[in-house]
């Protein structure tokens, strides 16, 4: 297994698990690192998009898979405004989980593909005109669409917490109530 596989998924997980964890406040550096961090994997990593036959459909494959993952992980994560009116979202342990799965599922399978598997594999992608290439590529996409789509997701979700109005209480409801006393609200 190569060890750029390592580094990609290991990268990945290691940003977003620090970014993520716990209560933090959603910045526009915290929003444009993934960015960043997207560009330079798939500037040295991803070895040239297959432009038809099963290659592209792999790839387009490992695109969809990493929104889903990406919008799975999303809604692990409450984005919500203190007291002081900044943005923060919140994600803990099944947020951490979905990502650690995700990566060690896609660890599991560069190895077993390997060693444990490998005849199974080359036979699917001989049958199948696939490339070596084009399978690396799909599963860089998985990842890379997970981070984009949970980035994009907190970017729209937090913008959109920010432009909402402050909620009015309902006709007959009591004073004090959440709504009127200021307390947090959660996307």
């Amino acid at each position: 297994m190569s060890v750029s596989i390592w580094i990609i998924n290991l990268v990945v997980l290691a940003a977003v698990l620090e970014a993520d964890l716990g209560h933090r406040k959603i910045t526009r550096m915290r929003l444009i690192r993934p960015l960043i961090i997207a560009a330079v994997i798939a500037a040295f990593w991803i070895s040239g998009v297959a432009g038809s036959g099963t290659g592209l459909w792999v790839e387009l494959a490992g695109i969809g898979t990493g929104i889903v993952l990406g919008l799975a992980a999303a809604a692990l994560m409450r984005v919500y405004t203190a007291d002081n009116g900044r943005m923060y979202s919140y994600a803990a342990v099944p947020y951490a989980l979905l990502w650690v799965v995700v990566v060690a599922a896609r660890l599991w399978f560069a190895y077993a593909s390997n060693h444990d598997i490998r005849v199974p594999v080359g036979t699917w992608m001989y049958a199948h005109q696939l490339t070596t290439s084009a399978l690396i590529d799909a599963f860089i996409f998985v990842a890379l669409a997970m981070v984009l789509t949970r980035t994009g997701s907190l970017a729209v979700r937090s913008r959109a917490w920010r432009r909402a109005p402050a909620a009015e209480p309902a006709a007959g409801e009591p004073p004090g109530s959440p709504a009127e006393s200021g307390e947090q609200r959660a996307a």
